[in-house]
């Protein structure tokens, strides 16, 4: 592994490290990276990794084999190893996993990695993960990033070419990283097209409640609701139109890796629930007192959205 290291990190950059001005071109090039979990998000980072040149080779490690063979059969991924081999070769390690696996897997990784190596994490919530790892002695190798895109879908065969493109990505704690393993990250996702925010982790479980978590549990609820009061399926797939789809698309997505993250997070989860449902009363009370004027203002009231999202 020590030839690959050198891929990594040249010796100016070693030299460097601990300058106040790291240089501005610090890069990995020709790695060998592994990424943990085979589905949508580290699928298509790992795709993106092999586009950019920035991998040479791709180790995939998960739990079921089926999904390394389809990853295989997609070129997603080189490799097939045990969590404990891939490590062992790898420079760069990638973790995209339910965050209810984080926590045990990444104490496990930690434990495994030398001071050469790099651990990111694309998990939807931070701050737990973060606690655990704040006192392990390889603290500093670890970088904790959160990708701000997504799909319904998951799985390799989900994984899509230019999926980070024009995305924000969080960065969370990088005062707690080794600088230069944070600026390599860096170059990575701004390679990818995404922009950067730096962001503790407790700030970053409460915004992602209010602008993701939240988006999720509202599209799994009006899935329910129609499904309740419409039994007719043939009717939903006739009549559905654009905004209907648009609004319930999240529902289809896997609940085995969102339960977890609303659990980890469910302080602000509950929060931005109850807000939401608050809204909805005033939706249900101006609708009940046939008060138009009261309607119509909330609905102007909500278009200012529209400064935000263009």
């Amino acid at each position: 592994m020590e030839e690959s290291k050198s891929i990594l990190l040249n010796k100016a950059t070693i030299e460097n490290e601990n300058s106040p001005a790291l240089p501005s071109n610090v890069k990995m090039e020709g790695a060998v990276i592994t990424i943990v979990g085979v589905g949508l998000i580290s699928g298509s980072f790992a795709l993106a990794m092999k586009e950019k040149g920035f991998a040479k080779k791709v180790i995939g490690v998960s739990r079921t084999e089926a999904s390394l063979q389809k990853a295989k059969e997609l070129n997603i991924i080189d490799e097939a190893l045990s969590l404990e081999e891939a490590i062992a070769i790898s420079d760069f390690i990638y973790v995209a996993i339910p965050v209810d696996a984080m926590l045990p897997v990444m104490e496990k990784i930690m434990n495994l990695i030398t001071d050469k190596q790099i651990v990111v994490d694309a998990g939807s919530t931070k701050l737990q993960l973060c606690k655990s790892l704040s006192t392990h002695p390889m603290r500093e190798r670890f970088v904790a990033t959160h990708p701000m895109w997504g799909t319904e879908y998951s799985g390799p065969e989900a994984a899509v070419r230019g999926a980070f493109q024009g995305r924000a990505c969080v960065i969370c704690e990088r005062e707690r990283s080794n600088a230069t393993a944070v600026e390599i990250v860096e170059n990575i996702y701004k390679e990818m097209g995404m922009h950067l925010i730096d962001m503790d982790a407790k700030s970053h479980d409460i915004h992602a409640a209010y602008i993701s978590h939240i988006s999720h549990i509202t599209s799994f609820a009006l899935a329910n609701t129609v499904l309740e009061k419409e039994k007719e399926e043939n009717t939903i797939f006739e009549l559905a139109g654009g905004g209907f789809e648009s609004t319930v698309r999240l529902a289809k997505s896997n609940p085995s890796m969102w339960a977890p993250i609303f659990m980890q997070n469910r302080e602000n989860v509950l929060d931005v629930l109850n807000e939401h449902i608050t809204q909805l009363g005033k939706f249900k009370s101006s609708l009940e007192n046939e008060n138009l004027t009261d309607l119509t203002e909330l609905m102007v009231n909500a278009n200012k959205i529209k400064r935000i999202l263009k």
